[in-house]
């Protein structure tokens, strides 16, 4: 014979309430920052960006197909199962279900297989190092991190620019990184994700930005005090406007030369973005022989046997 029982008590449901209204004000909460979001890769401005904005999509919905049911069949139980329920059956010598041990094992191991598999294929497209496809070529950028600022050489077009990232819209662009200080990791959520930049190695990362606007890039990697202020803005220009930006920039008569090198690399956090008229040719190679030879010359300034040649 079949009792007739609920098999949850009313103490128990106090908890669960509590857990829901923690759950809807956490909710709320996140709905609080989504005025944030024209600085994230939810709203793409660029190549990458948009295709890493559609891959999360589609593993959250994939996702769903595990997790909605959770959501919505808990408070369905415990509504069924509460003790003033005297129509839900209590079988204590139920023990196994082989549908349910389908669906609450089966359904997770298929969406696990599936997302690997998405995120593999994503992870070889969307390889920081992969050129992007185009008719043009990509506008080479050489990125030294500094303390506390990012410090942009032009090589083809002789000029540098510290804390602003000037490019052509709808062009590829290809960025080889380097570090004078700490690890840094640059990061343009609007446009592609985050790269490392290091001492003594390159790293690289391409990227376009489909459309003309001011995007935000900042430092990810925690690196002493300043590295949460380390931000630059991202000027994506049509490309006749991109020209005349770099006939202004040289027309400033402001080398980079070791005298300005050693200021700009000091721990500081320009106010403004600083321009260079012209770029020693073999900076970025000098700055990153200093840690690939003996340890003696100190950061912010040019290897010694380069100097000669400044």
């Amino acid at each position: 014979m079949i009792r007739k029982h609920a098999s949850i008590n009313d103490h128990i449901l106090i908890p669960i309430k509590a857990a829901l209204k923690i759950f809807a004000l956490g909710l709320l909460l996140t709905m609080g920052g989504c005025a944030i979001q024209s600085h994230g890769f939810l709203q793409p401005a660029g190549t990458i960006a948009a295709a890493e904005r559609r891959l999360l999509i589609e593993v959250v919905l994939l996702m769903l197909i595990v997790v909605a049911p959770v959501l919505i069949l808990t408070p369905l139980l415990v509504w069924r199962y509460r003790s003033k329920n005297s129509r839900s059956d209590y079988r204590p010598e139920w023990e196994f279900s082989l549908l349910l041990e389908l669906l609450v094992w089966g359904v997770p191991v298929l969406i696990v297989a599936v997302i690997g598999s998405m995120v593999w294929a994503k992870t070889i497209t969307l390889d920081p190092y992969r050129p992007l496809a185009s008719a043009e070529k990509p506008l080479e950028i050489q990125v030294v991190g500094l303390d506390w600022k990012w410090l942009f050489i032009y090589p083809k077009q002789n000029i540098a620019a510290v804390n602003t990232l000037v490019i052509p819209a709808d062009r590829p662009v290809h960025l080889t990184l380097t570090s004078d200080t700490v690890m840094l990791s640059l990061l343009i959520p609007r446009l592609v994700g985050q790269i490392y930049a290091m001492p003594g190695m390159k790293t690289q990362l391409n990227f376009q930005a489909n459309r003309p606007g001011n995007y935000l890039g900042e430092n990810t990697q925690y690196n002493g005090r300043g590295f949460s202020q380390q931000k630059f803005t991202v000027q994506a220009l049509p490309p006749t406007e991109f020209s005349a930006w770099i006939d202004q920039v040289r027309a400033q008569r402001n080398p980079l030369d070791p005298a300005a090198y050693a200021r700009i690399a000091k721990r500081d956090i320009p106010k403004n973005p600083i321009y260079f008229s012209s770029v020693y040719d073999t900076l970025f190679n000098s700055i990153l022989a200093r840690y690939r030879n003996p340890p003696h010359i100190k950061a912010g300034t040019i290897p010694t046997e380069t100097n000669h040649d400044l």
